[in-house]
């Protein structure tokens, strides 16, 4: 399948521009390791005109153009986005499964998903003209109150590169509709399609400076972008170190984050579960996505009186997960992203070994695959929780597996973890799922399933998984500004000083 990569510079301002430093960075094909296009490299000098160019947006015309325009004209921006990437989602889904692996069929769901959160937020945005001006209820008479919702202004949003152009559309739809510029600056290692993205901004007539998509490296552009003094709000996806570097970098200047970070997510499974149903749920719930997911639910906790059955059914099942380019059909697992996380990988499951840990199946390069970063989904028992397995994110196909008593223990070995960002609970015994809903120190719980995801529903964690939330109208919250207006409504003097005699 023939996938032509556009060549694609730095979109500024409405335009496209080279970098200053007229850099670039190799595209690789997780598939077959080949370079099979190149991406613009910005550094410091291209942020510091892209959040010029936002700044201008925010404020052109005294803010009327967008800033300040009502929610159902900005509306109007983000369907056209969205009936653009419908239009588009072959091209996009191709683009993004040849540039970060994931198989194809998943890769369109991603772009239906991208739609939607466009079309999602332009709800929301039609939806902030009748909440402005709300009014408070106050204990005085004297006093009348309202609130007014402003954009929060210039936002630097720093991506990933699992759901490339899906974790980007998460920041840049409620950004967009709350009233906010942006700079947009994708993971170096899967850019194609936010680059995309601009070409579609110009093609809506979106206004120019409102979205500005850089790549880059991350030491280079994200971390110029996060300490911009002329940015007042970072928003960042990534690993826990680069989140604690960027809100370190926002600190400086009393700028707000939020951070969407790693996790290490359990999935209990009680004995009541229909078994292959659940086995199905486990691993969906850390290899969809090629593993590389924060939310992936990576350790399994199973009760003891099933769990010979239930691993050795796990196992069956990993077995049977089409393996294959991302492209063909029925692929379920493509290839890691990249060179370097694919021997991160590796190593994680080398060191659970000489650990003591006991490898049942996968965790090498299938025999059939002679080039691409493929590796056989991974399924790991004998695991305790000294083990770097159990405590450390691995973000691939690995699966770790841990057996338990009691409800209480199930519960405590859900928590021991220093992530807080999802967890999943099997149960036919509903009152037993909500008595350990309660107890999981995390953000997001799944019942009887794991992983799936909604446009209206609240995304983010606890713990080191980073603080915030992305997704429904908390999304569109974090960035806005509510503004308190008190007007004292009397003619009397307010009489606390007593005033000077003639």
């Amino acid at each position: 399948m023939a996938i032509t990569i556009p060549s694609r510079q730095l979109f500024i301002d409405g335009e496209w521009r080279e970098p200053v430093k007229k850099n670039r960075i190799s595209v690789v094909n997780p598939a077959t390791e080949d370079v099979i296009g190149d991406i613009p490299a910005a550094t410091a000098e291209d942020i510091n005109i892209a959040v010029e160019a936002a700044r201008k947006a925010l404020k052109r015309n005294g803010g009327k153009d967008w800033a300040s325009a009502s929610g159902a004209h900005r509306a109007k921006y983000l369907r056209a986005i969205a009936s653009k990437i419908l239009e588009k989602k072959s091209e996009l889904a191709k683009l993004e499964a040849i540039d970060c692996g994931k198989p194809l069929e998943e890769a369109a769901w991603d772009m239906d998903d991208v739609a939607g959160c466009f079309e999602y937020n332009a709800d929301l945005a039609e939806a902030l003209d009748k909440k402005q001006n709300a009014p408070v209820s106050l204990p005085m008479d004297t006093f009348k109150c309202h609130l007014t919702r402003e954009p929060i202004g210039v936002v630097g949003l720093i991506t990933p590169w699992n759901y490339p152009l899906l974790m980007a559309t998460w920041k840049v739809a409620p950004a967009l509709a709350a009233g906010c510029t942006a700079v947009l600056k994708p993971s170096e290692l899967a850019s194609l399609t936010c680059l995309e993205l601009g070409n579609i901004c110009k093609e809506v007539g979106l206004p120019n400076g409102v979205l500005n998509i850089l790549s880059g490296l991350g030491a280079e552009a994200g971390a110029s972008l996060a300490s911009h003094p002329d940015v007042d709000k970072i928003a960042f996806t990534g690993s826990s170190v680069t989140g604690s570097k960027v809100m370190t970098a926002a600190a400086q200047n009393v700028k707000p984050v939020t951070l969407e970070l790693g996790g290490k997510s359990p999935i209990v499974v009680f004995n009541d579960v229909d078994i292959d149903k659940a086995v199905e749920w486990t691993l969906f719930g850390c290899f969809w996505t090629n593993g590389q997911i924060c939310s992936a639910t990576s350790r399994l906790l199973v009760h003891e009186s099933i769990a010979d059955e239930f691993v050795d059914k796990l196992v069956k099942w990993a077995k049977n997960i089409k393996i294959s380019d991302p492209l063909e059909d029925g692929c379920r697992l493509g290839p890691i992203v990249s060179s370097g996380q694919y021997e991160k990988v590796l190593k994680f499951v080398s060191t659970a070994k000489s650990e003591g840990a006991t490898v049942l199946c996968g965790g090498e390069r299938p025999p059939h695959f002679k080039k691409g970063y493929y590796m056989e989904p991974a399924i790991i028992t004998d695991v305790n929780r000294s083990m770097q397995i159990w405590k450390e994110e691995v973000f691939g196909p690995v699966l770790c597996v841990k057996t338990f008593a009691s409800e209480e223990e199930a519960i405590e070995l859900a928590n021991d973890t220093h992530y807080g960002l999802a967890a999943a609970v099997l149960s036919k015994d509903l009152e037993r799922c909500d008595r350990v809903t309660k107890a999981l120190d995390v953000g997001i719980v799944w019942v009887n399933c794991s992983q799936p995801c909604f446009s209206q529903a609240p995304w983010g964690g606890k713990k080191r998984s980073g603080f915030g939330r992305e997704l429904g109208e908390w999304g569109l919250e974090n960035y806005q500004n509510v503004k308190q207006v008190t007007r004292y409504l009397s003619d009397d003097a307010w009489g606390w000083y007593k005033p000077p005699s003639n």
